[in-house]
């Protein structure tokens, strides 16, 4: 949670969430009931919260001590929660935040099933202050959001609604990540919210049960859940206006969420129904170096838990799952010519139930040519890869494959393949565009990239290729597919390449270029070999003689210092 600044926008009475924990009840406290049988939602393991909980604050100790936004110790919490959501299945998008006072990523996790204009969406602040780890402030909402997100994965139940997860970079600067995100959706897009729940502190070591809007019908779930422990939680008046769930407020989004309170002080009410500590903070760590894993109370975080997954089962769940999934090719279309072969990558993805096996097959290839998938069947979730190959009597022509997964049901994707040719070298120069002044075709590249900018010289021309050069976390990518003809006795690809850099460092390659043949790596450069003027960069690739194939380049920046990769005049030479 960041600090309080006085505003007019908190006249609003509109509340953010800080999560607050049990420090154990007085004998003078109202007995707490047995824990309720309201859904059927799964229980939440707190030794596995507190685990998540452990490696973040592993992150701070090995990254200077906090995970302020912008940090290396924030860039690793969240490649540790995207690696998670990613192995679960989820759909994980990174959104640069390019107003925030540090800009980094948001990251945004997405269920990818029930219908995608119902979302309710959970979310949590990821980063902490420069003064500690932020364990409490907030990795305990980071870590909630997270088990939560895992077990629904794992249970996989037929959804009412679609679950977004989302972990905001730049709240302690003022809640910078989640307006970026607010701000970069259309009308539309917003109305698709149906609600955001928001979890700040909740886990604060003399804490307190608080729910914001608590009087609302959005915050209904939350409360119900609470109310069957006999907790009588209270409105989050400390939180007003000063966590994210304000930044969907202000777009006219429903908000709610749980929290446990920072640096106001328990009162003796509160201390009679809750325990704890009269006159003392919910959280004495809170904004500090004390802010460790020692400062959790785990019987608030563990309510705290399974209140947010009886929320996700009350409100999108529904049904028993049937077992289903879904196949797709990539790419959908490409070119062989006679004596040659390409391949492309059949994915499956298991969209209902339980994952099943699925047994690959193609029809509509044309005379003289065949289809294969190794393997030949896979679990859904799994990928495979295909090959077309045709010979030298192949019928030439443009055709559509169909290929069809059969498991419990079957389903089918489409492939477009052009048969080219008598096969044999015809030689040339293959790369369209190779020194880009003819616009952006063929290439595929990112916003930018292609650019006559005068901060870096073409080599020949005006226009070149500049990937990264930002200064702070940025990827960029820069592709072409092109088709390399059988029976040639040399193919060789060149390009000219440029790096400048204002690191310093002799040792270490914090800023990379990644050179792909498809999921090949032929090279990789670095900021380490930063020189003057352009060097030519070759490669043979005569091993894909009649294939497809993605010629791809893709520059990573890291938060601090600017490295610019600036390539110009790609050739792909056949003789």
């Amino acid at each position: 949670m960041r600090r309080r600044t006085p505003t007019a926008g908190l006249a609003l009475a509109l509340f953010a969430t800080v999560t607050a924990t049990l420090a154990g009840a007085p004998a003078s406290a109202a007995p707490v009931a047995a824990a309720p049988a309201l859904a059927a939602a799964p229980d939440i393991s707190v030794t596995n919260v507190q685990a998540h909980l452990t490696q973040f604050n592993t992150i701070a100790t090995s990254n200077g001590g906090n995970r302020r936004a912008g940090s290396a110790g924030y860039t690793a919490s969240v490649s540790y929660v995207k690696s998670k959501l990613q192995a679960a299945g989820y759909t994980v998008t990174e959104q640069t935040c390019t107003s925030c006072t540090y800009p980094a990523s948001n990251l945004i996790a997405e269920w990818p099933q029930g219908p995608a204009d119902q979302v309710i969406m959970f979310g949590a602040h990821l980063d902490s202050v420069s003064a500690g780890p932020g364990i409490n402030d907030n990795g305990s909402g980071s870590a909630t959001l997270l088990e939560n997100a895992l077990v629904l994965a794992q249970q996989n139940p037929t959804m009412s609604k679609r679950v977004r997860f989302a972990w905001w970079n730049g709240e302690e600067q003022g809640l910078q990540g989640s307006k970026f995100y607010v701000n970069s959706l259309s009308t539309t897009q917003k109305g698709y919210i149906k609600a955001y729940y928001n979890f700040d502190m909740v886990a604060s070591p003399n804490g307190g049960y608080f729910i914001n809007r608590i009087t609302s019908t959005t915050a209904a779930p939350l409360k119900a859940y609470w109310d069957s422990f006999g907790l009588q939680p209270e409105e989050n008046t400390e939180g007003q206006g000063r966590s994210d769930d304000y930044s969907f407020a202000n777009a006219g989004i429903p908000t709610s969420g749980y929290a446990a309170g920072a640096s106001y002080t328990k009162t003796s009410a509160q201390a009679s129904k809750w325990g704890g500590t009269v006159g003392a903070a919910y959280d004495s760590c809170y904004h500090r170096s004390c802010d460790t894993t020692a400062n959790i109370n785990a019987t608030i975080l563990n309510r705290a838990a399974d209140g947010v997954a009886y929320a996700i089962w009350q409100l999108g769940v529904g049904g028993t799952p049937t077992n289903d999934f879904s196949v797709s090719v990539s790419p959908t279309s490409g070119s062989v010519a006679r004596g040659g072969s390409t391949t492309a990558t059949v994915s499956t993805a298991t969209t209902s139930g339980s994952a099943q096996t699925v047994s690959l097959s193609a029809t509509g290839a044309p005379s003289g040519v065949t289809v294969s998938f190794s393997p030949s069947s896979v679990t859904s979730g799994g990928s495979a890869t295909m090959t077309v190959t045709a010979s030298s009597t192949a019928a030439t022509g443009t055709y559509t494959i169909t290929v069809t997964g059969t498991g419990s049901t079957t389903r089918s994707a489409s492939y477009s393949l052009t048969v080219t040719g008598t096969g044999g070298c015809a030689g040339g120069q293959l790369i369209g565009n190779s020194s880009f002044e003819s616009g952006t075709t063929p290439w595929t590249a990112t916003s930018g990239v292609i650019t006559n900018a005068q901060g870096q010289p073409a080599r020949t021309g005006s226009y070149k290729a500049w990937l990264d050069g930002y200064g702070s976390s940025h990827t960029d990518t820069l592709s072409q597919s092109v088709t390399l003809p059988a029976g040639c006795s040399s193919y060789t690809l060149a390009f000219w390449l440029h790096i400048d850099t204002a690191e310093t460092t002799s040792t270490t390659a914090y800023d990379t270029l990644t050179v792909q043949v498809g999921s090949t790596t032929l090279a990789t450069y670095s900021n380490l070999n930063a020189a003057t003027g352009y060097t030519q960069r070759t490669f043979n690739l005569a091993s894909y003689a009649g294939q497809t194939v993605t010629l791809k380049w893709t520059g990573v920046e890291d938060v601090y210092l600017q490295t610019s990769f600036v390539i110009d005049d790609v050739t792909l030479q056949v003789s």
